[in-house]
């Protein structure tokens, strides 16, 4: 007898980062996760995040250096909003803390697209985005010919 398999979806994203603290403290206070749980022991630091519960964003303090760009892996993590309004909140909040912007401001996901949001990195340099699916048209689409979320 067979059994149907459903369609996977992404559950959630591991990060690993070289200062727990540090980068707890962004994903909680500036991107406003939740913390599910932690482990504090000195060689075995990490924290689960989430939202309404749900388990969205694990972060494991087991790096030895910063994000790296050109490396195999993780190429961007992507972050959805409600609306554009709440990504210009969110771009506002990030600048007030000086965190490196790829683009200036809200662009594009391409030329005349209704998607966009901004991109940003987090304290190891990961590369962030939060978009909404519409509400950025006319927003500049930065990188002619291919996505403005691949080549950031």
């Amino acid at each position: 007898m067979t059994t149907a398999i459903s369609r996977l979806r992404t559950g959630h994203v591991g990060l690993n980062v070289t200062d727990l603290d540090r980068s707890l403290a962004f994903y909680r206070d500036v991107l406003d996760f939740q913390v599910l749980g932690e482990g504090k022991e000195q060689d075995r630091r990490f924290a689960f995040l989430g939202q309404d519960g749900e388990l969205v964003l694990t972060l494991w303090q087991q790096a030895d250096g910063a994000y790296a760009p050109a490396a195999a892996g993780l190429h961007h993590l992507a972050l959805s909003a409600g609306a554009i309004g709440e990504v210009r909140e969110y771009e506002a909040r990030l600048r007030d803390l000086g965190v490196e912007f790829a683009y200036e401001g809200v662009v594009a996901h391409g030329e005349g697209a209704a998607s966009g949001g901004i991109f940003f990195h987090d304290p190891d340099g990961t590369r962030l985005e939060i978009s909404v699916p519409a509400g950025a048209e006319g927003a500049p689409a930065p990188v002619e010919s291919a996505p403005t979320c691949g080549f950031f």
